[in-house]
C-alpha cells in the first residue's frame, strides 16, 4: 500500500496512491490525515488496504496523482529522530572535521532529535539565507512508526514500523563544528528536511524490505548529473529495528514518530571510502563525503556545497526501473 498527503492546511489530505504512482483516491473517509490514520491504525489499515486494492482495479473513482501536489507524507510530526546507521559515513565526516571516532560508534547507534514542526515538500525549494553556511543534501531512508512501548526489543520494534520513505536531511555543514563544540548537539545546522512524495508499507516493498533494511540503490542526482547510487541495504551497521529500540530505551514513542537512517553510504570493494561514479564507484549520498575523499586523495576539497539554483534529486527504483516512492527534487533558493 502506498500513501501520500496532498498539500492542504498544515497536515495535508490523505490519499491512497496506485503502485505505479499515476493515480490516487481521496482516503478522507477512512482518516482525514496520515497522522489520524496512524493514531487509529488498527481500524484504518484494513480500510486503506481495501481502498488500495480497489484503486488498482479501477473499483473507485480515481484522480491523477501529481508529485508536485504532494507534501511530505507527514507535513509535520510529533517526533523526528535521525540516526547514523551507516558508520562509514560517520567515520568519513568526522575525519574531515579532524574529530576522533570512538570505537563505541560501531556498537551503539548515534542519534539526534531534529525539528519536526514543519517539513519541506518533496518538490519545495530549499531555502538558504547564506551560502557560507555550507548547505548539503543527505540522501536517507526513513520509517514511520506506530506506538512504540518503552524498552521494546529489536524484533518487537520491527513490528512497529508502519511506513517507509526517502529523506533529504538538509545540513548546514559549516555551522556544525561550532554547534558540536558546545557539547549540546545540532540545532541551527539542521534546518527543515524533506521526504518522498509517497510512503510505502513494508509488505508492499516485497524482497526489497528484509532484515529491517530497505535494499536498493538510492539514486542521487546533482544538477541533472549522477552523484550517488549506493545500496541502502549494504553497509548499514544498524537496522531500523535496532534504531527504534535505541530511541525507545528510556521513553515510549508516539504513533507518527519518524526514524531516519542517516546518510546512505557504501565502502568500495577494497573496504575504503567509496569512489565517484565517474571512476566506476557508487558515488555519494551527500557532498561532505566526496569532499572528504577529495581531501584524502588530493589534499583539498574541490566539490562546492550547494548554492542558489542547484537542484537535487533523490529517488529509488525497483527492478523494472519504476519509481517506488516518487522523487524528492528540490532547488536551492535564497531564503
Amino acid at each position: 500500500m502506498k500513501l501520500a498527503s496532498l498539500k492542504s492546511g498544515r497536515d495535508g489530505k490523505l490519499v491512497v496512491v496506485s503502485n505505479d504512482l499515476a493515480w490516487c483516491f481521496d482516503a478522507s473517509a477512512a482518516a482525514p490525515t496520515l497522522q489520524a490514520a496512524l493514531d487509529d491504525w488498527e481500524r484504518c489499515e484494513p480500510i486503506l488496504k481495501a481502498l488500495s486494492a480497489s484503486l488498482e482495479v479501477g473499483g473507485v473513482p480515481r484522480m491523477r496523482f501529481h508529485e508536485h501536489d504532494a507534501a511530505s507524507p507527514l507535513p509535520r510530526a510529533y517526533q523526528w529522530a535521525d540516526g547514523s546507521a551507516y558508520v562509514n559515513h560517520v567515520a568519513l565526516v568526522r575525519q574531515a572535521r579532524g574529530a576522533e571516532m570512538p570505537e563505541s560508534f560501531w556498537t551503539d547507534p548515534l542519534m539526534y532529535q531534529g525539528g519536526s514542526d514543519g517539513f519541506l515538500g518533496p518538490r519545495d525549494p530549499i531555502p538558504l539565507a547564506d551560502e557560507a553556511w555550507g548547505c548539503d543534501l543527505e540522501g536517507e531512508i526513513a520509517v514511520i512508526t506506530g506506538d512504540v512501548p518503552q524498552g521494546v526489543s529489536r524484533e518487537e520494534a520491527l513490528g512497529c514500523i508502519r511506513l517507509v520513505m526517502l529523506c533529504n536531511d538538509v545540513s548546514l555543514r559549516n555551522l556544525i563544528p561550532g554547534e558540536l563544540a558546545k557539547g549540546f548537539g545540532f540545532f541551527q545546522s539542521k534546518p527543515a528536511s524533506a521526504f518522498s512524495p509517497v510512503a510505502v508499507t513494508p509488505d508492499a516493498l516485497g524482497e526489497a524490505w528484509k532484515d529491517g533494511k530497505l535494499h536498493g540503490r538510492l539514486e542521487v542526482e546533482l544538477n541533472g548529473a549522477p552523484f550517488g547510487e549506493a545500496d541502502a541495504g549494504v553497509d548499514m551497521t544498524f537496522d531500523f529495528g535496532t534504531l527504534i529500540a535505541h530511541a525507545a530505551k528510556t521513553r515510549k514513542l508516539g504513533a507518527g514518530t519518524i526514524i531516519g537512517s542517516g546518510t546512505v553510504s557504501n565502502r568500495d570493494a577494497e573496504g575504503g571510502p567509496g569512489k565517484p561514479i565517474a571512476d566506476g564507484g557508487l558515488g555519494y549520498s551527500c557532498i561532505a563525503e566526496v569532499r572528504t575523499v577529495e581531501t584524502l586523495l588530493a589534499g583539498e576539497a574541490k566539490t562546492p556545497f550547494l548554492k542558489a539554483g542547484d537542484t537535487v534529486r533523490i529517488e529509488m527504483r525497483d527492478g523494472r526501473r519504476h519509481s517506488v516512492f516518487g522523487a524528492i527534487e528540490q532547488t536551492v533558493a535564497p531564503a
